[in-house]
């Protein structure tokens, strides 16, 4: 295991997660520009450096949770950056060497900026001040294929999502 790129990208996660929090839910443009863009480029940067040199930083490389701190960054990276890691997230999946419940919420990532319908319910979007989960395939199907992967029914996670809204 690589110790200091682990301690890296944990504490890229923590700062990542730091900014997003200290922001109102609903923050300006010019306010997530000063505090949300600056560090999701330098961390973009960062992931394309350690992918170059090491291939997806799973859980062999960085352990557990170095793996999803890594994940995280991916997620907040620009789509061309997302739709070039996500095979190889798959393939790191596919030799247990990554978590199957970060390739899904990547893999709806992606599918949503495609504009194709979401697998896992786990992206929703705003519009006019109004979040709703981005379509979703075999919408009857949803819990099963989250179950399978340790996710909590779509009822639970939406009311998650919505917070305040929902209410």
């Amino acid at each position: 295991m690589n110790d200091e790129l682990r301690a890296e990208l944990l504490e890229r996660a923590e700062r990542d997660q730091a900014a997003r929090i200290s922001l109102p839910r609903n923050a300006t443009w010019q306010q997530w520009q000063e505090t949300v863009l600056p560090l999701d480029q330098a961390n973009t940067m960062r992931m394309q450096e350690i992918i170059a040199e090491h291939g997806w930083p799973g859980h062999v490389l960085v352990g557990v949770d170095g793996a999803h701190a890594a994940w995280l960054l991916v997620q907040h990276a620009p789509d061309k950056f997302q739709e070039e890691c996500l095979p190889l997230l798959e393939n790191a999946v596919a030799e247990g060497d990554a978590s199957r419940r970060d390739l899904a919420y990547l893999l709806d990532r992606v599918l949503m900026q495609r504009g194709e319908p979401q697998i896992y319910g786990t992206q929703y979007r705003t519009q006019n001040g109004v979040t709703k989960m981005w379509p979703v395939q075999d919408p009857e199907g949803l819990d099963n294929r989250r179950a399978a992967l340790g996710l909590g029914p779509q009822s639970e996670y939406e009311a998650s999502i919505l917070g305040d809204e929902s209410r």
